[in-house]
């Protein structure tokens, strides 16, 4: 536990992430996640608890000694140092030699793709590179565990995804585990092994990435994960759809995933679309049933106005709680 005042930053929490694999942590504003990451790091201290790493207790560790690495969202990069400079602060910390050093520094910013830029001044330099330079100095000192808190969350689109592909290959290129905070679902899911969910403190659920969207557990977390659908078991909406009308799983709501929605168009359909868009190259299209909308992939745009069937797979449906 971690406590600011009268506020629980962190409660109860427990979190394991598996070695040599990527594990994103997501969820809202102020909701704990940089918090965790601080007491990982060795940079806050917990009230109760403590943190283990291999099988050791590092909770008293100083940071420098842990053998971690952490990036924050604003690089932290020095400006009077070049490239190489930059890179290279870690390992001169650690007293590692020149030669050494200037090896190092080559072959990470061979791998982060600033091969050449060793000599360059950081003001100089794009976001998409002082990030790849914040990346590099993260991993020069070989850290077992790499942190990155919200590393990309000040880039365009374009580019963020980009640099995920790009850091996805570098992680798997070194087999190191990282822990990774982000508030950006896709980029969680993108980048991530597994995923962990936190809300006011707490894990509120932790599995693979594709286990987590299949089986997200409570309403609150698939609306979270970006499940646009939720409907309540009973509704109109729900019967129409799914055909559930009562509640035989003990769920009292249903996600039903974009993707897995046909939509017929059909003159005594219970479903009206209500509006179609194009988001990325894909037809999107709002569809009114028993007062509820629900949202729909199509491969071509339905008008405004037209009564559509929308059905789904039993095994498509996810069930939750509230």
């Amino acid at each position: 536990m971690v406590r600011f005042g009268d506020v629980a930053a962190l409660d109860g929490l427990d979190l394991t992430v598996r070695t040599g694999s990527v594990a994103a942590i997501i969820g809202p504003s102020g909701c704990g996640k940089s918090t965790l990451l601080r007491v990982v790091a060795g940079l806050q201290r917990t009230d109760t608890g403590k943190v283990w790493w291999d099988g050791d207790d590092v909770t008293g560790v100083p940071p420098h000694l842990r053998g971690f690495g952490l990036m924050f969202q604003d690089y932290a990069l020095f400006p009077h140092r070049t490239v190489a400079g930059n890179v290279a602060f870690g390992l001169r910390m650690a007293g590692v030699d020149t030669a050494s050093a200037d090896a190092r520094v080559g072959e990470v910013l061979d791998l982060v793709g600033l091969n050449g830029y060793g000599d360059r001044h950081i003001e100089g330099l794009s976001g998409g590179e002082q990030q790849r330079v914040a990346l590099a100095r993260t991993l020069a000192p070989r850290p077992a565990l790499v942190m990155l808190d919200e590393p990309i969350g000040s880039l365009d689109r374009s580019l963020r995804e980009r640099l995920l592909a790009e850091m996805r290959h570098i992680f798997d290129t070194l087999e190191v585990t990282v822990l990774y905070v982000t508030h950006d679902q896709e980029e969680a899911f993108a980048l991530a092994d597994d995923v962990a969910v936190m809300r006011d403190g707490r894990i509120v659920a932790q599995d693979s990435v594709g286990g987590l969207w299949r089986r997200p557990g409570s309403v609150w977390t698939a609306r979270f994960l970006g499940h646009d659908n939720v409907v309540a078991v009973g509704s109109t909406a729900a019967f129409a759809i799914a055909g559930v009308a009562g509640n035989p799983t003990g769920a009292t709501a249903l996600a039903l995933p974009v993707a897995a929605l046909e939509v017929t168009p059909a003159a005594a359909a219970a479903g009206r679309v209500v509006a179609t868009t194009l988001q990325r190259g894909r037809h999107r299209v709002s569809i009114e049933i028993g007062g509820v909308v629900v949202i729909a992939e199509v491969r071509a745009p339905i008008a405004a106005g037209t009564p559509v069937a929308v059905g789904i797979a039993p095994d498509a449906v996810i069930p939750l709680v509230d």
